[in-house]
């Protein structure tokens, strides 16, 4: 399996999101910012990276898993993990940004593994 990582970003009380672009897989549907883990490569170090590159902010803490899914049709595992970052996401990668709430989110199309932890972890916590 290769792994994923998905940061979770909350600011008051919504969660930042990222359209994938139309050319990628699950290309126009909405998903947590992140990527693959690197061979040799710790989770927070990809976060940091994934997210410097997709979204140009600086990690300051990466915290525990709140939920892992395997990516339905794929040889991909996602860990969704807590993440604290300074700046403003800018879309270097996503067609689109946006903060929403858990109950907001249920009307996004998103990629299905974000779908599942949206309704398995968001709307129960």
């Amino acid at each position: 399996m290769i792994r994923v990582v998905a940061a979770v970003i909350e600011k008051n009380r919504t969660y930042l999101t990222c359209k994938r672009p139309g050319n990628k897989r699950h290309g126009g549907l909405w998903e947590f910012p992140g990527g693959k883990v690197r061979e040799n490569e710790s989770d927070v170090d990809a976060v940091r990276r994934e997210l410097s590159e997709e979204l140009n902010v600086r990690t300051i803490e990466v915290g525990e898993t709140l939920f892992e899914v395997p990516d339905p049709g794929s040889d991909f595992i996602v860990v969704f993990k807590d993440v604290r970052i300074i700046g403003e996401p800018q879309a270097l990668e996503h067609s689109e940004l946006c903060w929403a709430t858990p109950l907001e989110l249920i009307n996004y199309r998103l990629a299905p593994s974000d779908e599942m932890f949206v309704h398995r972890y968001l709307l129960r916590n």
